[in-house]
């Protein structure tokens, strides 16, 4: 007959302990419990498997040919529960842990940074957001040199095979130019009648990402005019209402640069941007990496 019993993990460390001292006062005082208390509850144990595990005689403590075959299944049984707690605990320390936030630009985007954090925080309230703020000379946000774990950007990205991410906004790109520029008293303008503007480009540094904000794909083999760099919001600005050339932007990112002397109007004819929370491919595993990115996808699906 087969007899189903429980045995606590507790029980087989005294018992591994008693074997291994052979002597029950020494044992205690390792494991830290009184002697008594000890020899009861391997006494209990005894009777709950049905066999003695030691002969206790006035020469000392041996093991029984029963104590002694349970000796090596009680110590791996013990070796996995402590590979198990060890893993348990790294679990828990990556949930404490924290999880870094590139970002070039608030995502404003009516809250949706706070909506993220809220859901985020709800299944992780141990773990700590930092946000870092990244010049738009880096594309990645930080990823690209480890600086940030996830982050905010503008696809494409350079080297794109290095990255996953989960697109969380597609908007439509506008031109924002001086409000006294001729072509800002139209209420849509034609890409055809940009293409000879100057335009504020992005450092050379962005790589693909700055000829997509110059729409080199909708030019058709035409070079851009450049009639300044531009690395940051107030820079784009300032560059604008100096007139140094037009710009193109994302609906999200307009009121950004909209603040006296710029307008912004929507183009017929380019395709419109792409936002994404972005991470590096060998990361993708990571579970605040991946708990972080299912509260993108549920802040901004459908």
């Amino acid at each position: 007959m087969v007899m189903t019993m429980d045995v606590h993990v507790r029980d087989l460390r005294y018992f591994v302990t008693v074997a291994e001292d052979l002597h029950f006062t020494r044992a205690a005082e390792r494991l830290y419990v009184s002697q008594p208390a000890l020899s009861k509850q391997v006494r209990a144990l005894e009777r709950q498997l049905g066999v003695e595990l030691f002969r206790r005689d006035p020469q000392g403590v041996t093991l029984t040919d029963a104590g002694t075959a349970l000796l090596p299944h009680a110590r791996r049984v013990l070796d996995a529960w402590s590979e198990g707690s060890a893993a348990m605990e790294a679990a828990r320390a990556a949930a404490r842990g924290t999880l870094v936030v590139g970002m070039s630009t608030s995502p404003g985007r009516g809250g949706l940074l706070p909506a993220i954090r809220s859901r985020f925080t709800a299944d992780h309230p141990d773990t700590v957001l930092r946000l870092r703020q990244v010049s738009w000379q880096d594309p990645t946000a930080g990823l690209a040199e480890g600086d940030a774990d996830v982050a905010f950007v503008w696809l494409p990205l350079p080297d794109a095979d290095r990255y996953g991410w989960t697109v969380i906004a597609r908007e439509p790109r506008l031109v924002a130019l001086p409000e006294s520029h001729p072509l800002a008293a139209r209420t849509e303008i034609d890409f055809a009648d940009l293409a000879d503007e100057p335009f504020l480009a992005l450092p050379a540094a962005a790589g693909p990402l700055r000829d997509y904000w110059l729409a080199l794909e909708e030019r058709g083999g035409r070079p851009p005019r450049i009639g300044a760099e531009i690395a940051s919001t107030e820079e784009t600005y300032e560059a604008l209402v100096a007139g140094l050339g037009v710009c193109l932007v994302a609906t999200g990112n307009a009121p950004l640069i909209t603040l006296g002397g710029v307008v912004t109007r929507p183009v017929r004819g380019i395709s419109p941007s792409r936002y994404a929370l972005a991470w590096r491919v060998e990361d993708g595993g990571r579970p605040l990496v991946r708990a972080y990115a299912e509260a993108c996808r549920r802040v901004s699906g459908p």
